[in-house]
């Protein structure tokens, strides 16, 4: 594992991306609408599905596919579009990513045949302890609605940095010419859809006790009103403050001291109807901060390399582990309900496993190895009935399990929230990048730093605010990275890309990833239909969520297995990539959940 600070210098220029960015002048096939450039978002919607060559781009906003794409057209590589496309993310899905923010990058050469990650998880600083949500007052944990908007919950961001090292490894273009793009969004603004306004609804009441949100993102005291333009020049100015100055900007310097400010001391309406605890960030633990490069996870299933995050995000490991499992069974469209039972038992399996031994591998000795092992899936896949659901929560299975044995545990509570955002990208040499980024709930903390437009995360709450088992892997402690579920995965045959996958959704993002790589791959699906499929998570609980289509079409067919069923009504929001051995590639992102998606790709097909 190699640490890497923000400082990295730049290895070498990148050509210039003109600011003046024709968006609209992406390739997309003939009878999709093509992206409109004065209105933002468009109306009606890009294509959620393309095929063809050249390289592809996926991702949940429009805009953000469309910059990416054009910095494939003009020559950039995956991970340049990568980050022109998060950037434009942080403009247009603000509430989901962002500079504020952290994510995890897994990058595939295809000269080398290497895959490489970087974990820019967002950390805690040198002020907090395992103690820190716990109330002093009463010895007791803060309630999670409480701590979530407030200083206590943000983590030093981890985004730019993640960019700068992409670039500097993987990339050949420069940050300055990566974040035009979304500098022009920001500047011209984009069209507010359904989705925009409704989070921004949702959340009102937060937002509104903080001056600096409310100013931002509830004009006149309201949501913007659907088809209405949103302008973010404050985070027009960030950006091009970072453009011109590097990554230095962020970290060092202003902004770092604003956002410490803002941590330290919350700036909250008389009135706030929610208690605003206070964070201990420094300038000094922002100016620290660094990103680390690790090597990727990695299981064979059915032939196929899986390549995902290691910790700190439980991802790679508990997707790895679920897949694994199934490796034991054959899953097939002619048997659906026992297909689906399997999936739903080897998830809990994996979760129970995920609570107990996973954290940041800096602060805590975390089995990757043994997780990520098929004798160890093997034990767990024996105490699976392919007739019967197991009773929740299952026990997390001994790290030596050779047999058919588990040890008692207590379960952590599920406290990841279900926003972030993740895209896709393949170039025309074959180089895959899978980027999962986020600011964890919808819109964070709550807090935007007054002037600078951008919502600081609320990654903290990802950790345990008290102990699950004397041995809790998730506590919080100085510097340390919460434990993320973020999923982001790279799929060679014959070390070649096959598929990138990823999504938000807190910790239903590893179900997710899981389950469509299931349907893609051992019921039949092609990939928008993999994607499209209706959903249900189970993370070892009592009950299943699903989304109302899944209980319409297979409760009554799982229900004598023993399940219990809950509604939620979206399970994440994929964005994916399939090459063909014969280099065709499917851009797929989702056609209806959170507004629906855009897949693009540079030489659509006939």
């Amino acid at each position: 594992m190699v640490t890497v600070t923000h400082r990295s210098a730049r290895a070498a220029a990148g050509v210039l991306l003109s600011a003046g960015l024709a968006l609209a002048a992406v390739a997309a096939p003939a009878s999709a609408s093509q992206v409109s450039v004065a209105a933002g978002r468009p109306a009606p919607p890009a294509p959620s599905t393309s095929t063809g060559y050249g390289g592809a781009v996926a991702s949940v906003d429009a805009e953000a596919s469309a910059a990416g794409l054009e910095v494939l057209r003009k020559g950039g590589n995956a991970a340049d579009a990568a980050v022109a496309t998060a950037a434009a993310l942080g403009v247009t899905e603000p509430y989901s990513a962002g500079i504020g923010g952290g994510g995890y990058f897994v990058y595939f050469d295809a000269a080398t045949g290497t895959v490489s990650t970087i974990d820019g998880r967002e950390t805690a600083p040198a002020g907090m302890t395992a103690t820190s949500f716990i109330d002093p007052a009463t010895g007791k944990p803060y309630a999670f609605a409480d701590a979530v908007s407030s200083g206590l919950s943000v983590g030093v961001p981890g985004t730019l940095a993640t960019w700068e090292t992409a670039l500097d490894r993987f990339g050949t273009r420069s940050l300055k010419d990566m974040l035009k793009p979304a500098i022009l969004v920001a500047t011209r603004g984009f069209r507010v859809d359904q989705t925009f306004a409704q989070q921004t609804a949702d959340n009102q009441q937060r937002f509104a006790q903080f001056p600096a949100t409310a100013a931002l993102f509830l004009p006149n005291g309201a949501p913007p009103a659907v088809g209405s333009t949103f302008k973010n020049p404050d985070l027009a100015q960030t950006l091009r403050e970072i453009s011109l100055r590097g990554t230095d900007a962020f970290y060092e310097g202003a902004i770092a001291d604003e956002i410490a400010s803002i941590v330290q001391h919350p700036q909250t309406t008389a009135d706030a109807p929610l208690p605003v605890y206070a964070g201990s960030m420094t300038a000094d633990d922002i100016a620290h901060y660094s990103v680390r490069e690790q090597a990727p996870t990695r299981i064979d299933y059915h032939g196929l390399d899986v390549y995902g995050m290691a910790p700190s995000s439980s991802g790679g490991t508990t997707v790895g582990e679920s897949l694994n499992i199934l490796e034991d069974f054959d899953l097939s469209a002619t048997n659906m309900p026992e297909s689906l039972h399997l999936y739903l038992e080897a998830t809990a399996h994996a979760f129970a496993d995920r609570g107990a031994y996973v954290g940041d591998p800096a602060y805590v000795d975390v089995p990757t190895q043994t997780l990520l092992s098929q004798e160890f899936a093997d034990a767990r896949a024996c105490v699976i009935d392919p007739a019967v659901a197991s009773v929740k929560p299952v026990a997390p299975a001994p790290l030596d399990a050779a047999g058919c044995q588990a040890a008692a545990a207590a379960a952590a509570p599920d406290t990841e929230n279900i926003s972030t955002t993740h895209l896709s990208v393949v170039d025309r040499w074959g180089n895959a990048v899978a980027y999962t980024l986020t600011i964890e709930q919808t819109g964070g903390s709550g807090m935007t730093v007054p002037g600078r437009g951008f919502l600081l995360n609320n990654e903290l709450t990802d950790f345990n605010f008290a102990p699950t088992s004397p041995t809790d892997p998730n506590l919080p402690a100085p510097g340390k990275r919460p434990r993320s579920s973020m999923s982001p995965t790279i799929v060679l045959d014959d070390g070649a890309v096959r598929y990138v996958v990823g999504s938000p959704g807190g910790s239903t993002i590893i179900t997710t990833v899981a389950q469509v790589l299931i349907n893609r791959i051992d019921l039949g699906m092609t990939l928008p239909q993999a994607v499209a499929a209706p959903r249900a998570s189970q993370r070892n609980t009592a009950t299943v969520v699903a989304e109302p289509a899944f209980r319409s079409a297979y409760e009554a067919l799982l229900t004598p297995f023993g399940y219990r069923f809950s509604d939620m009504a979206e399970i994440g929001a994929v964005a994916a990539i399939e090459v063909s051995p014969d280099g065709l590639m499917t851009a797929v992102a989702e056609p209806v959940r959170r507004g629906g998606g855009t897949g693009l790709v540079v030489q659509p097909a006939n």
